[in-house]
């Protein structure tokens, strides 16, 4: 068993593949094995969560998320532990695994009853686990779930946080707030996205027994990122070394939006920044930041630099849109210009083509960006992120970073990325244009797309980690921090 942490690239496998994987592992073991690993797993997680704890309440479900409860109850009972059970499910319809638990629990003289105890210093949710796909909890294991979240005691989720879906991140109503959830056999894409971060807590992993040759023929839904190979700067390298970045936004009244970008390019080590602002009248120089160069767009030499367009750009970026998209410069499209795009069948043609001509290109859109693009519903983009993020490489061939709590990284031929990094401070007015830059200043200094997305996404996120508790973070400061 091990905390998952962002030190290493985890796989992450969805429902069916996890389930695919426990029948195999089930055709190689003796029967009960896994419930029994399961079982042991979570009794020495919930001693190291809670070691002097006087009372523990499982709460266990009908199935075999419940089964694995009834045998964290029996490991805990043989370690002296004071356990209390509710069940839900009964012995004629249990399965042979839970039936075998609930039997070992029964002989070993665990205290079973139909309430919970009034007072509990740790509570192990046992309910759903990835059942929690197929259908919501309703009457007792709902007033169970209140009980939980009511509680000021932790409480250590089996699998999954009941209600928490396993593939998509979206909850029901009720769902488990979990302050450690267990992991068992694979890691779920649903732990890291949509919902899942807020109501999963602490996040481990035990395989069960499960090493790299048994899943080797599984394919993974997607991995989670981990910390990236810092970038070398040599000693004999020059500003030309890093590339060059043109920022094309700031249509009048958002000339800040732009400005964001080209920080973020500049402080996370662009080689040189230009700045085309659509608002023809505003700024020539930034006097805070010097380093800064202002260009009108006709004198932008597209040919030899990424641009980051729409950051603030309004409905004027339209008047670039196609230049841009007929260029072979890479592109990182971003807020307005994926707005544009949305409304435009001619834009979408040029982009294809850029595609077709193998032509770099980013798209960074927010769910309600993405919802436009693929012309439907912000709820159905947030019902399931990996699938969403799919759809934008599909239809338009491109990188597609779906933001938003797990960030989705997705290109076409590659296994998605979930990002892990980042919190609520990033919801600050900016945010976005200060990632759009860094991804592009990463693409200039030489770095794949998909890989300087993938890159530039946990770096945003961990600059928001890193900062002091209790401060807000504005963007200006998040871009300075890259």
């Amino acid at each position: 068993m091990r905390k998952i942490d962002t030190a290493q690239q985890e796989p992450l496998f969805g429902v069916a593949a996890t389930r695919d994987l426990e029948q195999d592992l089930q055709k190689q073991l003796p029967p009960h094995t896994l419930m029994q690993r399961a079982g042991l797993a979570a009794a020495n997680l919930a001693l190291a969560m809670a070691p002097h704890a006087r009372c523990i309440w499982i709460a266990c479900g009908p199935g075999n998320n419940g089964g694995d409860g009834l045998e964290t109850a029996c490991q805990l009972h043989l370690m002296g532990r004071a356990v209390v059970v509710t069940w839900l499910g009964n012995p004629a319809q249990a399965t042979p695994d839970s039936l075998a638990s609930y039997q070992m629990a029964k002989l070993a003289g665990v205290a079973f009853t139909d309430t919970p105890p009034p007072n509990f210093d740790l509570c192990i949710d046992a309910l759903l686990g990835i059942g929690a796909s197929v259908r919501a909890p309703q009457g007792v294991m709902a007033a169970w779930i209140a009980l939980m979240n009511a509680s000021a005691s932790p409480i250590l989720a089996l699998d999954l946080p009941t209600g928490l879906n396993a593939d998509s991140g979206q909850v029901s109503t009720p769902h488990v707030r979990a302050t450690h959830t267990l992991s068992l056999l694979t890691l779920k894409p649903g732990l890291y996205t949509a919902h899942g971060r807020d109501v999963s807590g602490t996040v481990w992993l035990d395989g069960l027994g499960l090493n790299q040759l048994d899943g080797a023929h599984m394919n993974p839904s997607a991995y989670l990122s981990a910390y990236p190979v810092p970038l070398k700067r040599l000693h004999a390298s020059h500003k030309g070394s890093y590339g060059d970045v043109a920022v094309v936004g700031g249509a009048p009244g958002m000339t800040g939006a732009a400005l964001l970008a080209a920080s973020a390019a500049l402080y996370a080590g662009a080689g040189r920044v230009f700045i085309s602002l659509l608002d023809t009248e505003a700024l020539k120089v930034d006097i805070s930041q010097p380093e800064l160069m202002f260009r009108p767009f006709n004198q932008l030499n597209l040919a030899a630099m990424v641009v980051v367009c729409g950051c603030g750009g309004g409905a004027e970026v339209e008047t670039v849109m196609s230049e841009l998209l007929a260029s072979p410069s890479p592109l990182v499209l971003d807020a307005d210009a994926l707005n544009v795009l949305a409304k435009s069948t001619p834009l979408q043609t040029l982009l294809l083509l850029r595609s077709e001509s193998s032509f770099a290109t980013v798209l960074t859109p927010h769910p309600l960006e993405a919802a436009r693009l693929l012309k439907i519903t912000v709820q159905e983009i947030q019902s399931n992120r990996l699938h969403a993020a799919q759809q934008l490489v599909g239809q338009f061939g491109c990188v597609v970073v779906l933001k938003g709590s797990g960030t989705v990284i997705a290109a076409p031929g590659q296994v998605p990325f979930i990002n892990p990094t980042g919190n609520g401070k990033l919801a600050t007015p900016g945010s976005g244009d200060v990632l759009a830059g860094l991804v592009g200043a990463r693409m200039a200094g030489g770095q794949a797309p998909f890989a300087a997305a993938r890159d530039a996404v946990f770096r945003h996120g961990e600059v928001a980690d890193q900062w002091p508790p209790g401060l807000a973070l504005s963007a200006i400061a998040l871009a300075r921090s890259l």
